[in-house]
């Protein structure tokens, strides 16, 4: 199984059913390791010389979040603002996220037709997020997947676990 680092940003994670169910799941699988940057870093101090090092120990990445005001969480951003190095492009620099696998996994509480160009907000979720997705190509990281799950918090238990299933059956392929 493939090494996989989870890097969680969810500021209200108190409020999200949805998000806690796939953390239990991260948390009982060994191959698995799960970062919660909110709770490592409460105060957006990002220890970014530990987070280089660390990520270079992985074979597979998440980044999962839900959308905060149309967009990333802010320690997501900064996370990867301090974190991501401009010298891994250089040709005598080893980069750590070059061919390895990313999913990425966004809640949002709003409807999947409100996140179409004739929709409330006139921008997808694609869009909305494409701040990490063109960081993660400039450093040649092979994007899998970008799940939604769209009006997460309405989710009933039964409607979490199917995602989730979902989510778990992407990784295995």
């Amino acid at each position: 199984m493939k090494k996989t680092l989870v890097v969680f940003a969810h500021p209200y994670l108190e409020h999200s059913n949805s998000n806690a169910e796939l953390i239990n799941f991260y948390v009982r699988h060994q191959h698995f390791t799960l970062r919660d940057i909110y709770e490592e870093y409460p105060n957006f101090h990002i220890a970014a010389f530990r987070e280089r090092k660390r990520i270079k120990n992985y074979d597979r990445f998440i980044f999962q979040f839900p959308l905060i005001w149309f967009g990333m969480p802010p320690l997501l951003k900064l996370w990867i603002d301090e974190v991501f190095d401009r010298d891994w492009l250089k040709e005598d620099h080893h980069n750590p996220l070059e061919g390895k696998e990313v999913y990425i996994l966004v809640t949002t509480g709003g409807k999947e037709r409100s996140f179409s160009k004739e929709g409330t907000y006139q921008f997808t979720v694609e869009e909305l997020i494409s701040g990490l997705t063109v960081s993660l190509n400039v450093f040649k990281a092979n994007i899998k997947n970008i799940k939604i799950v769209y009006e997460a918090n309405k989710l009933s238990k039964k409607e979490i676990i199917v995602h989730k299933q979902q989510f778990v059956e992407l990784l295995n392929q």
